[in-house]
């Protein structure tokens, strides 16, 4: 004879309680009033559990490395991942810290920089491109998109850069001619690497493809859908974000 007990408070104190959807017998506790199957195939993930795999999606590992590290399955992770970015917020605004001094006289010193970052999704023929806008002053990531390398790609970018850094902001790129005609022109500044006017964002590059493992220019780790590569990205950025105004 099979003796049951609580999992949750040990008591022995059982009676059955219906069955699951899938058929199996439910059993509750009379003194805890907790209820569970015997051998159940889906375990409960924890909230620490949870938390320690959000923590994991911040730092350069696969997926299937947080799946032995936390002790779940990559299904159930990749369902909780879709869950998570799908919380993120559509824009950046609430997280950017913009400075206005009040009085007779407003003065904007804002300076920004912008530029690519390559990447691919699927296999190595679907490029796309990271672009990134950051304030020069706080490093705190202004706004982002995922695209081509196209002329199209920076309006997709500069419209979704905060209303301030577009009417104020002074913006330091390279001299890809995407941005031409885009930024305006008594706003945009076209430098070379060597004069260190976009080396912020160059760094932040450095630090997403050492953060991200879908970023790393060879690795198994790579994005298979569009959603869950801006999804990764994004879910750093946000991070890196609030980081900067503690």
């Amino acid at each position: 004879m099979t003796i049951i007990s609580c999992p949750n408070c040990h008591s022995m104190n059982i009676k059955k309680h219906g069955h699951i959807h899938n058929g199996k017998q439910n059993h509750r506790c009379r003194d805890c009033g907790h209820q569970f199957v015997l051998h159940p195939e889906n375990k409960r993930i924890s909230p620490a559990t949870k938390s320690l795999i959000r923590r994991l999606l911040l730092e350069r590992i696969s997926l299937r490395g947080i799946c032995r590290v936390a002790n779940v399955s990559l299904t159930w992770l990749l369902k909780f991942i879709v869950k998570l970015y799908g919380q993120l917020p559509d824009h950046l605004y609430a997280q950017v810290q913009v400075v206005e001094r009040e009085g007779d006289v407003i003065l904007y010193l804002l300076d920004a920089q912008a530029d690519e970052l390559w990447s691919f999704v699927g296999n190595k023929e679907n490029k796309q491109w990271v672009w990134i806008a950051i304030n020069a002053h706080t490093k705190q990531v202004i706004a982002f998109y995922v695209g081509d390398r196209s002329r199209q790609s920076a309006q997709k970018l500069w419209e979704r850069v905060p209303n301030t850094y577009k009417c104020h902001a002074t913006f330091y790129t390279d001299d890809w001619e995407a941005y031409r005609g885009v930024i305006p022109s008594n706003q945009h500044k076209a430098v070379s690497k060597q004069s260190g006017k976009t080396s912020s964002v160059e760094r932040l590059n450095c630090t997403l493809r050492q953060r991200v493992s879908r970023l790393v220019r060879s690795t198994l780790s790579f994005s298979k859908k569009i959603e869950n590569h801006v999804g990764a990205i994004k879910y750093f950025i946000c991070d890196y974000n609030l980081a900067l105004l503690v």
